[in-house]
């Protein structure tokens, strides 16, 4: 693995892709050597991503233009030879949410921000099933990644889709990390800020600490989200771990996207305001209703799409918010206003992704005021949670979500995260009904029927 730091040139990087029979998702991760990389987006292609051949770390408040100023570098020349777009080499990773360093647990092994290019890459597009090797530094050598290639490409089919069944873990324990009467008081104290004038909107979080019955299978966990929310951003980061235990895993199924760029075309949500599933269809229908009416929930909406439509005007040519329309999974209901803009000049999307994060959707506003009171009021460190992650490729596009729905996992541990936005009418009761909501898309698969 060739470590680039934040600020290091690149050596140049060789990648060769083959079309290959496709293999088993699960089997692919489960034979996947670490640090493991998945990212699964509506409309776009699924990559499986094995060992690094390359790693990017940043930490502080300038670690986008330095994670940027890296991946240039990095991509500046090199030998690829690719048999579709998708197969391309790409960087995977993404941010943590302030920032200052990450700090306590669950989050230890990871970096202010951190990107690897996979040494082995399996993608699954609409074009079929493409196997790529990467390799930076000495081993980047055309011959040896051929070679290289090849065996891969025996391996892998090999691979059998037996033993896919695995089910959840198990919960043994629970711990939080916010009690309710703290909940409430906080809830409270942020409300009369907002009617002082003094915020707009912030977005509060909790943690849940869980004990597992049985280690977790990362790749069971991944492919059930992905048959319960197939319209949400799968993804998962691995960072290099230590020599103290298990690796850590960040994975999540979130329904937000950031930023997406290709070319000048920008696509981004807006997506606050919230609700339960019905029972029934008509249930269902009913409550949908209800949140495009409901005055809370539509004001703090409007706040994120406006803010949006701000951070982009700089950029932008043209900026264009569709409808707002209600976005229904498994579990939960939003509202959700779909954004598109025309930038007036080429930008790398980690320019973009700087200007979005943290939108006030899972931040506030005004922002600066917003990011105090949640330091000043969450008894935790966010970490990853609620920040950028995605892929960057070597023209300056990408595709970014924000890691909602999320948890991470080390061994037969696991912490989930939730949140929700406070606003002038919020009621800490149902504020805290709405965190445990959102806490079940993760939760349902780690306990037991």
């Amino acid at each position: 693995m060739e470590s680039l730091g934040t600020d290091e040139v690149g050596s140049r990087p060789v990648s060769r892709s083959v079309r290959i029979s496709e293999p088993p998702f699960r089997a692919v991760l489960r034979a996947a050597d670490a640090p493991r990389t998945v990212w699964s987006a509506p409309d776009e292609a699924t990559v499986v991503g094995s060992d690094a051949a390359a790693t990017i770390t940043a930490n502080g408040p300038n670690r986008f233009e330095r994670v940027r100023e890296a991946a240039e570098s990095l991509f500046s020349s090199g030998d690829v030879h690719a048999g579709t777009e998708a197969a391309r080499p790409r960087l995977f990773g993404g941010f943590a949410f302030h920032d200052d360093s990450v700090s306590g647990s669950p989050w230890e092994q990871f970096p202010g921000a951190r990107f690897v290019l996979p040494r082995v890459q399996v993608t699954y597009a609409d074009n079929g099933t493409w196997l790529t090797v990467n390799a930076v530094g000495p081993d980047a050598d055309s011959d040896a990644v051929e070679a290289e290639l090849d065996r891969h490409r025996e391996r892998l089919g090999s691979l059998s889709a037996s033993g896919d069944s695995g089910g959840p873990p198990g919960v043994v324990g629970r711990r939080r990390t916010t009690a309710k009467d703290d909940w409430r008081s906080s809830v409270d104290a942020a409300v009369e800020r907002i009617r002082a004038g003094d915020l707009q909107k912030v977005v509060l979080a909790q943690a849940l600490d869980v004990d597992l019955a049985d280690e977790l299978s990362v790749p069971d966990v991944l492919a059930r989200l992905g048959e319960a929310y197939p319209d949400c951003y799968r993804f998962l980061v691995e960072p290099d771990g230590d020599d103290d235990g298990p690796r850590a895993s960040f994975f999540g199924a979130t329904p937000e996207r950031l930023v997406g760029l290709r070319g000048r075309t920008v696509e981004t949500d807006a997506l606050a305001g919230t609700t339960g599933r019905g029972e029934t269809p008509a249930e269902d229908e009913w409550l949908a209703t209800e949140l495009l009416e409901d005055e809370k929930n539509v004001h703090e909406h409007e706040l994120v799409a406006e803010t949006i439509r701000d951070q982009l005007a700089p950029f932008a040519s043209s900026v264009n918010a569709g409808t707002r329309r209600v976005k229904r999974l498994a579990t939960v209901q939003h509202l959700w206003t779909p954004i598109t803009a025309e930038l007036a000049a080429d930008e790398h999307v980690l320019s973009l992704v700087e200007a979005l994060h943290p939108t006030p959707a899972v931040g506030g506003l005004p922002p600066d005021r917003a990011l105090a009171t949640i330091r000043e009021t969450e008894p935790f460190d966010r970490g990853w949670y609620a920040a950028p992650v995605g892929w960057i490729d070597a023209a300056g596009y990408g595709s970014f979500a924000v890691a909602l729905r999320s948890a991470v996992s080390r061994g037969t541990a696991a912490t989930l995260f939730a949140g929700v936005g406070v606003v002038s009418d919020s009621d800490p009761d149902r504020e805290w009904d709405e965190v445990q909501l959102k806490y079940r898309p993760i939760l349902d698969e780690l306990e037991r029927p």
